[in-house]
């Protein structure tokens, strides 16, 4: 079974394969049903390993072209051309200018995050939670692609589902942490008299790739605790006292 996937409208017509991969097509079971892409979490491994070789192929790569980090919520981004070996290095994005490595980030309410310079044929993946949305790891991975040759003007960005502001609540102890961290994040907080802080972290993202010089942004505005059927979410699946998956987003070269 080929598993579906979301595509950026944007991202489609630069030539790079690329992929926001919900929880459905997969063949794990319980509360990983069924695309359960994260090797960490309790899963059966070898169920886990044919979720990820679904989506491999779905995008015509083969298993072993699919690349992961160990993702720690850093602005740490590692460059990739081929291959990574165990243990995993800690990071929160991955950036390539090699054809035939397909990039991939775990995510469960955190923001994926697809990028590509059509032109230097330089792509990149990172995953955007608060802490490291906060700490710049969106900076970092422009940084790391025009390394490569990129040029920040010239980066496609696309932003797929994550938590919306509707149902992030936080608490003041997690808004004074993440102003400490950035303190041009206030506008990202909104404040109901008498209600907790909600945090718009999909918002706070694309206003920070455009401050890093990325002119083109897809916010695909889809939001994995309203759609649990469609998207693995670390929160709504908290709020029902069960666990919870991580679904995969991918992009390689053409």
């Amino acid at each position: 079974m080929t598993p579906p996937f979301i595509a950026s409208a944007t991202l489609e017509t630069v030539g790079v394969r690329h992929g926001f991969f919900g929880r459905n097509g997969g063949v794990s079971s319980g509360a990983f049903l069924s695309l359960n892409a994260s090797l960490t979490g309790g899963d059966d491994p070898d169920q886990v390993r044919e979720n990820r070789a679904r989506i491999a192929t779905a995008l015509g790569y083969a298993p072993h072209e699919l690349i992961t980090v160990r993702q720690v919520h850093s602005a740490d981004v590692v460059t990739v051309a081929g291959p990574l070996t165990d243990p995993l290095p800690e990071a929160d994005a991955l950036v390539s200018a090699t054809p035939g490595v397909l990039l991939g980030i775990l995510t469960a309410d955190c923001s994926p995050i697809l990028l590509a310079d059509p032109q230097a044929r330089i792509i990149g993946a990172a995953h955007a939670g608060w802490k490291g949305a906060l700490s710049g790891i969106v900076g970092a991975t422009v940084t790391a692609m025009e390394q490569l040759g990129a040029d920040r003007g010239r980066i496609i960005a696309a932003i797929g589902p994550t938590i919306s502001v509707a149902h992030y609540e936080v608490g003041p102890d997690f808004m004074a942490d993440a102003l400490a961290l950035a303190p041009g994040a206030r506008p990202f907080f909104s404040m109901s008299p008498g209600q907790r802080p909600h945090f718009d972290l999909p918002g706070f993202v694309a206003a920070d790739l455009a401050t890093a010089g990325v002119r083109t942004i897809d916010a695909l505005g889809l939001c994995t605790y309203a759609d649990p059927e469609r998207f693995f979410s670390h929160r709504f699946a908290t709020h029902q006292r069960t666990g919870a998956g991580r679904q995969l987003s991918v992009i390689g070269l053409i």
